[in-house]
């Protein structure tokens, strides 16, 4: 359900094709969102199918015919309508965290390891949205409230290389 209604507020910014929304989903959602090629093409499927999307054949020029997605009055509507329901929590599944869980039987050593592959992630990860975040311009609403969830993004990254300390100190 999440990833219909992220994908119809993408479309509701822009008409796009698969490809597109795989693009946006690599490079601006994907700090809270991911979604492989297939299951993005299913439900684009499954968004036509409900009426919530139309496809449109645009003659490619030297180039094949690209299938653009628009949204449609009820995808405007469905969209709608979860913006304003409750937010649900989204339980997260994190292996890291499970291998910190876990780890009382790792040396010092290997628990080093574990942090320092971890931090290493983390930095790049962080490299990469605060370059996103410069180069990024908030010139209305829309753009400002897509910054505020990189934002939320990198506050969350910088928490974690924060955590990652406090623990190391702790038992290593």
């Amino acid at each position: 359900m999440v990833l219909s209604r992220i994908i119809l507020g993408l479309l509701a910014i822009a008409p796009m094709t698969g490809y597109d929304l795989k693009r946006h989903f690599d490079s601006t959602v994907g700090h809270f969102w991911t979604a492989d090629k297939a299951h993005i093409y299913r439900t684009l499927a499954q968004l036509v199918a409900e009426g919530c999307a139309e496809v449109e054949t645009v003659a490619g020029a030297g180039a094949p015919d690209r299938q653009e997605h628009h949204i449609t009055a009820a995808g405007r509507a469905a969209l709608a309508a979860w913006l304003a329901s409750e937010p649900e929590r989204h339980v997260e599944r994190d292996p890291f965290l499970a291998r910190v869980f876990f780890g009382a039987d790792l040396d010092d050593d290997g628990l080093r390891s574990l942090f320092t592959r971890r931090r290493e992630a983390v930095l790049a990860q962080l490299a990469r949205f605060e370059r996103m975040r410069a180069e990024a311009e908030a010139s209305d609403r829309g753009a400002r409230l897509r910054l505020a969830t990189l934002d939320n993004g990198i506050a969350h990254l910088r928490t974690e290389l924060a955590w990652l300390d406090t623990v190391e100190e702790e038992v290593v």
